[in-house]
């Protein structure tokens, strides 16, 4: 599991070890990595063309003590001001060695950058909040015109360290090398996707720094996670898990939902819908043990069998007939994995999810998640984390937020970002494979936190294989790719 420290503890565990350091050597350490990083990217050091972007912080000084190491190769280096260089002794020493600087006023730099190899930027750290100002805005958009190669330093300019939250100019790099510790804003998107590969680098931070809230789940993690299966396991030892969903109109997710927790290792599904909906299932997934139920009798429906977590609200429709159904489902005292239809239903009751004494997931994407917050859809995907962590404090439930970057939060703040997220995943159908897959993880006895997260990795991951090849993949795809995903992660490839 990689840590991921907010910015306030990344300042505090900086000072600490400042404290215990000659002065500037800690900086030293940052921008000894950062040259040999920059070096790599480039073809050869020797006369290629390097220009920093360098602003008044410690970012700056970074670069620009990089910038001196990389001329004293026999690069050419020049840096681009945006105001008096700290400390002086960093510009002093690219100077020394070769190494040119101007300020970054008007349209200066930009034919600099259109003609450089490499553009390190180091205007702005880890306290840059908001829109960035020129003469930074400009030379954020001069680099995005002259499509160069990018190596940011600890975090793009103009994403928000903190919360990923991009507004304005941005630097779009594509390598980030971050410091001491990995932080928010480079891994959950929108800021993610501006960070390009996020390289870590370890400048003794670690024993200042407190136990994260926010980390990143690996193939390690997943394949310790995953149940694992004994001499005396059977279908019950398994798990067993309710599918409530599809109608006459929306058959396809029923069939998706429940391939999704067979695939994921359910030992027994028992699907409980309408009689169209259990049609094609039975047909589909003969292995699953179906009953049909006439429309809106959640009775029926939960009288179907015992069972140890529900799958609730793919293709179920929100009328009153589906409302009937998610009101008994939520009743029941299992753990239920809410999604889809059954969540915009929850949206006009949430107290039937903050009530329950069971556990539940809650799967929304960005717009089912603004209805059950009664907020707007952009206001959640700028920040994320924050809407992400005050949706499962308020509902006190785990809320797995769908996305580019996935998050999965508890109650009390404690978040997994998924890495395995892929673009792939834009097809119908996709998310309700994973809600099956999380209600056999729930059935198999894991925890709600580690369930959506796992499921949510093996999701990525089974889009990643099916799309291996460069195609466009489908929901079924991902179903079919789901026992090589497992595969791939418990033999660590």
């Amino acid at each position: 599991m990689r840590p991921v420290h907010d910015v306030d503890a990344v300042r505090k565990a900086e000072a600490a070890v400042m404290a215990q350091l000659p002065d500037g050597a800690l900086m030293q350490r940052a921008a000894t990595a950062l040259a040999r990083r920059a070096a790599s990217l480039l073809e050869g050091v020797y006369g290629s063309r390097v220009v920093l972007l360098v602003g008044k912080g410690n970012n700056g000084g970074d670069a620009l003590y990089a910038g001196a190491r990389l001329a004293a190769r026999g690069a050419r280096v020049d840096a681009l001001l945006l105001g008096d260089a700290e400390p002086a002794a960093a510009l002093t020493a690219l100077q020394r060695a070769g190494g040119r600087a101007q300020s970054a006023g008007g349209d200066t730099g930009r034919g600099l950058i259109a003609a450089a190899d490499l553009i390190i930027d180091g205007m702005l750290g880890i306290g840059g909040q908001g829109t960035l100002r020129d003469p930074a805005a400009r030379l954020a958009t001069f680099a995005a015109d002259a499509q160069r190669l990018v190596l940011a330093v600890d975090v793009p300019s103009g994403v928000d360290a903190g919360t990923g939250h991009v507004d304005g100019a941005v630097v779009r790099a594509d390598v980030t090398v971050t410091f001491g510790a990995v932080k928010p804003g480079l891994v959950v998107s929108p800021g993610a996707t501006y960070a390009g590969v996020v390289e870590y680098v370890d400048i003794g931070l670690g024993p200042h720094l407190p136990t994260a809230q926010l980390s990143i789940l690996d193939a390690d993690d997943v394949a310790d996670l995953l149940p694992k299966l004994d001499a005396d396991t059977d279908k019950y030892h398994r798990g067993v898990v309710g599918v409530a969903a599809g109608s006459d109109t929306y058959t396809g997710a029923a069939v998706l939902a429940t391939g999704g927790a067979i695939v994921a290792g359910a030992g027994m599904v028992r699907f409980a819908s309408v009689a169209h909906a259990a049609e094609l299932v039975r047909h589909r997934w003969p292995e699953a043990v179906v009953t049909v139920v006439p429309p809106g009798d959640g009775a029926a429906v939960v009288g179907a069998g015992r069972v140890q977590a529900w799958v609730l609200g793919p293709g179920l429709g929100t009328d009153d007939e589906a409302a009937a159904v998610v009101d008994a489902v939520l009743r029941t005292d299992v753990p239920v994995i809410v999604d889809a239809d059954a969540l915009t239903v929850v949206a006009n009751h949430p107290d039937w999810v903050r009530g329950r004494k069971a556990a539940t997931v809650l799967t929304p994407h960005a717009g089912e998640f603004a209805r059950l917050l009664d907020t707007d859809r952009k206001d959640v995907e700028a920040d994320r984390l924050a809407w992400v962590r005050r949706a499962a404090a308020e509902l006190q439930c785990t809320v797995l937020l769908k996305g580019s970057t996935t998050l999965v939060a508890q109650p009390d703040g404690t978040t997994r970002v998924n890495p395995t997220g892929t673009p792939l995943l834009g097809t119908a159908g996709s998310g309700d494979v994973l809600s099956g897959a999380i209600g056999a993880l729930l059935a198999g006895r894991l925890g709600t936190f580690d369930a959506a997260s796992t499921a949510a990795y093996l999701h990525g991951m089974s889009a990643r294989l099916a799309g291996a090849t460069g195609a466009a993949i489908s929901a079924v795809d991902v179903l079919e790719h789901w026992k090589d995903a497992v595969t791939t992660v418990r033999l660590g490839d």
